[in-house]
């Protein structure tokens, strides 16, 4: 059988019809160029300044696109959950790092469960609380063949998991030291639980936020269990106040400074647009639907909706309108009022038709990737050039041995960029 990129690829012989099985409309599209140029920006930004980047891979759990954010130097892949580190494991990757608490007995035996099976495997995860070290520790028990690593989770005042104070830093610090099962491996924060936007009060939050995490860091640095402790924050709207705080090794012997940055990859046209501060960054996701309807005068209904289109960081916007045959209409207009589950509603129309297609430009592409299964790989030029795969919904990729199964691989060849 064909691969899915060869099916797309196929044309019937003089017909320009696509193939039966191309996706349909709407569309996610990858600009493969502009993926290219992201994951290149954004390795030599990290290597100018010293810093390791593990890219926070929730935000395409793709493989075609985290194999190539490795092959451009990342030391390892950040996911959210236990079932991504599945993921992650059954694509081949040997480093993760869980940037979230783990304490239920489930998840935390799975964890025990792929340490044992290769102790070649790096999985590390996140602490805050002696409730959760409890946890991990009757799991992480003397009868383990591994040790679970963790590292200090620090927060923010209304935001979201970490401790607080260098005071309780301190107090969690050495309950993991006492714990047998665990070792205390670094510190992490996240400088994002602020509005994305370069407002003065803002960047004053983040700053704040990134000191504590330095201090914490330092803080407890008798404590850790490793030749090579960690730092680790967040990075995708706020990288260069991470980069103004970052402890080295002058001050902590062997620190290991990493990044979590995942939205880049692709950037957008919304929120990462206007606020992420690493030049050259170029939009890669675009979504693809046809006009369904127009009801009323200066109105429009598009086929997408809020099942196709994030909405969490502001509507998508309309790039461009072209007609069915694929010519591009320069004076057609049209902003995006609201979104239904399935259609968008567009307000100041002129020049559209019914069949025309229009693409859209999305807002958080963590909110994306999500809704879509499969997209389209276009290159520079918005060229067909394949189709890949998304693995968000599989709750279960390795065997109980650690055996990857026939369904975890990735479906047709990868597609360099041109």
């Amino acid at each position: 059988m064909s691969s899915p990129i060869q099916r797309h690829s196929e044309r019937d012989e003089g017909s320009a019809a696509p193939a039966a099985t191309a996706p349909a409309y709407p569309q996610l599209r990858l600009n493969s160029d502009a993926l290219e140029n992201n994951i290149r920006v954004m390795a030599s930004w990290c290597r100018e300044r010293h810093v390791d980047l593990a890219p926070h891979v929730k935000t395409t759990m793709s493989a075609p696109i985290i194999t190539r954010q490795m092959a451009a130097g990342a030391v390892g892949v950040t996911v959210a959950t236990v079932d991504q580190t599945a993921s992650a494991l059954a694509w081949g990757h040997r480093h993760v790092l869980i940037a979230n608490q783990v304490v239920d007995r489930l998840g935390l035996t799975r964890l025990r469960s792929w340490l044992e099976e290769d102790s070649g495997r790096e999985i590390r995860c996140f602490v805050d609380s002696a409730a959760g070290i409890g946890a991990a520790a009757q799991v992480f028990d003397a009868e383990a063949g591994a040790a679970l690593e963790v590292l200090l989770d620090v927060g923010t005042p209304g935001g979201r998991t970490g401790i607080r104070s260098l005071q309780e830093a301190v107090r969690i610090a050495e309950l993991v030291r006492a714990a047998p099962g665990l070792r205390l491996v670094g510190v992490a924060g996240y400088e994002g639980v602020v509005p994305n936007s370069r407002a003065e009060e803002t960047i004053a939050a983040v700053d704040r936020h990134c000191r504590l995490v330095r201090d914490v860091y330092l803080e407890v640095a008798r404590f850790y269990e490793t030749p090579a402790p960690i730092y680790s924050m967040g990075g995708s709207a706020f990288p260069d106040r991470v980069a103004e705080y970052l402890p080295d090794e002058s001050q902590v012997a062997g620190t290991r400074r990493i990044l979590r940055s995942g939205c880049y990859v692709t950037h957008d046209h919304g929120t990462y647009a206007g606020v992420s501060p690493v030049p050259g960054l170029l939009p890669a996701l675009t979504v693809r639907a046809v006009v369904l309807s127009i009801p009323e005068d200066g109105m429009a209904v598009v086929g997408a909706g809020k099942r196709d289109l994030p909405y969490d960081a502001g509507l998508p916007v309309v790039l461009s309108v072209q007609a069915a045959d694929g010519a591009l209409k320069d004076g057609a207009t049209a902003v995006v009022r609201n979104l239904f589950d399935h259609h968008t509603v567009l307000t100041g129309v002129s020049g559209l038709d019914v069949t025309d297609v229009v693409d859209f430009g999305i807002s958080h592409p963590c909110s994306a990737f999500d809704r879509w299964p499969e997209y389209v790989v276009t290159d520079g030029t918005g060229q067909e050039i394949g189709v890949w795969h998304t693995d968000f919904h599989r709750s279960s990729l390795l065997r109980p041995t650690g055996e990857p199964r026939q369904e975890c691989r990735v479906s047709g060849p990868v597609v360099t960029g041109r």
